[in-house]
């Protein structure tokens, strides 16, 4: 079952260059910002428990195609362009096995335990 997930999460990916292709930006700005959602884990200097929702909220799919949406709707490709990095980074996440996380520590994710054990 991991294993359809991981391609499931891959399509998913692949899904985020598709509509990344479909706004107007150079193909570089891909790249250059798929890692920005990690910002996300700066909550984690404060304490576990906001680690995890600011982390969750940088990594929530739903959230990312709220994002994308409302960019399309208001014609503001920016705003879709942050939607689409969220998703695809958040897809590309999950293909390595970083879920959502819960509060009582950074290794506990909806995907189970990453880390040593």
């Amino acid at each position: 079952m991991k294993t359809v997930l991981k391609i499931e999460e891959l399509a998913q990916f692949i899904l985020g260059i598709v509509l990344f292709s479909l706004l107007d930006f150079s193909w570089w700005w891909f790249p250059a910002l798929i890692l920005i959602p990690d910002i996300g884990m700066l909550g984690y200097l404060i304490n576990s428990r906001i680690g995890a929702a600011t982390y969750n909220i940088f990594h929530h799919k739903g959230i990312a195609i709220g994002i994308i949406l409302a960019g399309y709707y208001l014609s503001m490709p920016i705003l879709s362009l942050v939607g689409i990095i969220l998703f695809s980074h958040s897809a590309m996440d999950r293909m390595f096995g970083y879920g959502l996380k819960f509060a009582d520590s950074f290794n506990n994710t909806h995907l189970g335990t990453i880390g040593k054990k």
